[in-house]
């Protein structure tokens, strides 16, 4: 029996196993799965991944192995119902998701927040899986698997930085819409939704 995914059922966050159980995505570039991160295991790859310039120059969060495990401590330890998860593409880990509870994240203050609404955060390790049109085959795909796993889930909510145009486009060709722009600490952010049933005249 397959165990119920966060926010279904009361309402309440629950623990990440439900990403665990979900089936992996079938795409153009191979077979993709979301892996729950092990937070030892998989330490030393993610912070090399941060490291990265071209990661760090939106992440921020260059530096040491600590600093890396307390970002990770604060998804997999808050109440917001993240999930820090490995994108593993035809068995090889290649990026990294967060998926969370957009609408009880302080995200909800910056937006009109919908019960249930899910967010994704994500990065791509590995600079030869950049540039090659990835990102839009991994996030059309992820956002698949949230709306067909968490029923409850209206839609799908990304806020990347505005001047990083190549994400902004990777969320278009994915097909979520621009709603706008928001301003977040730190930066300014561009507002894109994938909803589960599009506004009438907005093609999905």
């Amino acid at each position: 029996m397959s165990l119920p995914a966060i926010g279904e059922g009361d309402g309440a966050p629950r623990p990440p196993h439900d990403i665990a159980h979900w089936a992996p995505a079938v795409t153009p570039a191979g077979v993709f799965r979301l892996v729950p991160v092990r937070r030892e295991a998989d330490l030393p790859l993610l912070t090399a991944w941060m490291n990265d310039p071209v990661v760090d120059a939106f992440w921020e969060l260059a530096g040491p192995a600590a600093r890396t495990a307390a970002h990770l401590a604060a998804q997999l330890d808050g109440d917001g119902g993240s999930v820090p998860c490995l994108g593993v593409l035809d068995g090889v880990p290649m990026s990294y998701w967060e998926i969370y509870r957009a609408d009880l994240d302080p995200l909800a203050a910056h937006y009109p927040a919908l019960p249930h609404d899910t967010g994704l955060h994500l990065l791509i390790g590995p600079a030869n899986h950049r540039g090659r049109g990835l990102g839009t085959l991994l996030l059309r795909a992820t956002a698949g698997l949230v709306l067909r796993h968490r029923p409850r889930c209206p839609r799908v909510v990304a806020e990347p930085d505005v001047r990083n145009a190549p994400s902004v486009a990777a969320f278009r060709a994915a097909g979520f819409r621009a709603a706008g722009e928001i301003a977040l600490p730190g930066k300014r952010a561009a507002l894109m939704l994938r909803e589960r049933r599009p506004p009438a005249g907005v093609r999905p």
